[in-house]
């Protein structure tokens, strides 16, 4: 999937789309995404100006917003604009290595169950095949409110 097609799945936009391509994906199994790291991210201006670090919170995001793309193929459908998917959870959240610009964030993500419609996903973000971090996610796909 190239940006146009994330688009057309996921709600964000610029600055906070932070999934650039999906490179692999099997429909009810796995997803995996890049997010390509650039010191142009607005967040590298205040965390840190002398020595920019990508902020874990939105490592977590990335997961999330790759857990929306397996969610929405897995139900063969793209959402409406009253719909939302929704980061519910999270659980055993590590971090284990910087992510920092110039870096290929590679975003892997594998649906352990749904179940009372959450999603919980097995997710790991990797650089250089190195693991970055990790976590247990927990998804929702809801109407919005009006």
């Amino acid at each position: 999937m190239n940006i146009g097609e994330i688009k057309k799945f996921l709600a964000h936009r610029y600055p906070f789309l932070l999934v650039d391509k999906v490179l692999d994906f099997e429909v009810g199994k796995s997803l995996t995404a890049v997010k390509n790291v650039t010191i142009n991210e607005p967040f590298f201006q205040g965390h840190f100006p002398d020595y920019p670090v990508m902020p874990g919170v939105l490592i977590m995001e990335a997961l999330a917003q790759a857990t929306g793309l397996l969610g929405f193929k897995t139900m063969a459908e793209t959402p409406s604009d009253d719909t939302l998917y929704l980061f519910v959870g999270i659980d055993k959240a590590r971090f284990k290595r910087q992510v920092v610009p110039g870096d290929v964030l590679t975003l892997q993500v594998e649906l352990l169950k749904k179940s009372r419609g959450i999603w919980k996903f097995d997710c790991k973000a990797l650089v250089d095949e190195q693991l970055a971090a990790s976590a247990i996610i927990m998804c929702a796909a809801t109407q919005r409110q009006k």
